[in-house]
């Protein structure tokens, strides 16, 4: 399936109406967010190493963000959504995070101002990726890593992370995720070196299917606490990724 122009608009309202479900929420898709963080945020906890000056676009209710300031780095967090920025203020145990409603096309911060952007589940949010993609280049300084994570764009990626979720998970938004807007790893890889940033590795993540959770959740129609995602060789459906700036 190739990509084409979207007669159907992204939906990120829903962000507005998730409030303490972001954290609590069991019949919604953002149980599976929360399931892919836990094992996501602690690799990139890891692959950062010692005290760093960190963004995160698209933090939502800083589920990567509040983490990140645990393990001691100095974080800034954006959003569009109001409603999700006060959740994530209110599970800031450290109360150190910087959280601002701004948009990724336009942040508010000067040039060369951090070591790490990440943009974890946001570009296949936004109808300009390159936009994002060009300003997170811009804040990030010479040498820095911008983390990322989005979803392929082929039939498997299709029938998986939209029609899957769809089918299993009862309060799916409708439009959460738009097909066009999924992209490809040569695509992202093309993005990165347009603006000035060299993809180091590019990691394949996928959901445990084999596992009696698939099964509970299907079943139940919740998602269980122990479903869960893993790495993998992959990249045909979900990938995370590192790219340094020259």
């Amino acid at each position: 399936m190739e990509k084409q122009a979207s007669p159907q608009a992204i939906n990120n309202t829903f962000y507005d109406e998730l409030e303490e479900g972001w954290y609590t929420a069991q019949d919604h898709p953002i149980a599976l967010l929360r399931a892919e963080n836990a094992v996501r945020v602690p690799w990139i906890i890891e692959q950062i190493g010692e005290k760093k000056v960190v963004l995160d676009i698209g933090c939502g209710a800083g589920i990567l963000t509040n983490a990140l300031a645990k393990a001691g780095h100095t974080v800034s967090g954006i959003d569009l959504s109001e409603s999700s920025l006060h959740i994530a203020k209110k599970y800031d145990e450290t109360a150190k995070v910087t959280y601002l409603n701004a948009s990724a096309y336009a942040l508010p911060f000067p040039n060369d101002h951090f070591d790490v952007v990440c943009a974890m589940d946001v570009l296949e949010h936004v109808e300009d990726p390159a936009q994002l993609i060009k300003e997170a280049s811009r804040v990030l300084k010479a040498g820095g890593l911008f983390f990322f994570h989005t979803f392929n764009r082929n039939l498997l990626s299709y029938l998986l992370v939209i029609k899957g979720v769809d089918w299993c998970v009862p309060n799916a938004p409708k439009n959460m995720h738009v097909y066009p807007l999924f992209i490809k790893p040569k695509e992202l890889d093309k993005l990165c070196k347009k603006h000035d940033m060299q993809v180091q590795a590019f990691h394949g993540f996928i959901p445990k299917i084999f596992s009696f959770a698939l099964i509970k959740m299907i079943l139940k129609r919740k998602v269980p606490e122990d479903f869960g995602f893993r790495f993998s060789k992959s990249l045909t459906t979900g990938y995370c990724g590192i790219a340094k700036k020259n």
